[in-house]
């Protein structure tokens, strides 16, 4: 949350944060938030009798402080389906790992006991099922030697770090947008090299 809010502090970013939101009133994102200027509500789930009252009431939230998108940041939620199809293509979630493997949680400590060497994350626009939907942008991080779940995991926190900004840049700006069940990236860029590890000698 912090990595895309200072992103969006830039002139040419396309989109600006209009509210954080979280169901963790203890959230330190929240004093953060407040702390740069940010709005900053808190929506306790727990105090709401059904997801549905909750969600409605995060709805209301996001409209009243005129949002036009959700980006979702560590939302540790399953969502309902009328909540995903309110917000159906504009709402985007990041993952720590290059889906469609390793759904779920404890991803670093999977991969890790499979013995895949490449690893990273992926922003992805949500649907109702967990950690699945049309992809916008990935990054790939490489497995070292001697790398447990938490050395691994700050080094993809990293990569998360460059690659939700951006990727909530190309959504926002209409560059990437949502054919289908797929992505479509219009800008004609030229793919960097493969990334190989461990590396050619």
């Amino acid at each position: 949350m912090m990595a895309l809010a200072e992103a969006a502090r830039g002139d040419a970013f396309p989109a600006e944060i209009a509210v954080v939101i979280s169901n963790r009133p203890d959230a330190a994102g929240l004093d953060w938030a407040k702390a740069n200027g940010i709005p900053a509500v808190a929506i306790d789930h727990k105090a709401y009798p059904t997801r549905t009252a909750f969600e409605a009431e995060m709805h209301e939230s996001l409209v009243a402080h005129g949002a036009e998108m959700v980006a979702c940041c560590g939302f540790m939620r399953l969502m309902t389906p009328d909540f995903v199809d309110v917000w159906r293509d504009r709402m985007i979630n990041i993952h720590p790992s290059l889906l469609p493997a390793y759904k779920g949680l404890h991803t670093h400590e999977r991969a890790l006991a499979d013995g895949v060497r490449i690893v990273g994350c992926t922003v992805h626009v949500v649907r109702l099922e967990m950690d699945v939907g049309p992809i916008i942008a990935q990054a790939a991080v490489p497995v070292l030697e001697g790398d447990t779940a938490e050395t691994l995991g700050a080094r993809v926190l990293a990569a998360e770090h460059q690659l939700y900004p951006h990727a909530l840049a190309l959504f926002a700006s209409g560059r990437a947008r949502v054919e289908g069940e797929s992505v479509r990236v219009g800008d004609g860029v030229s793919p960097p090299a493969p990334l190989i590890w461990p590396p050619l000698a």
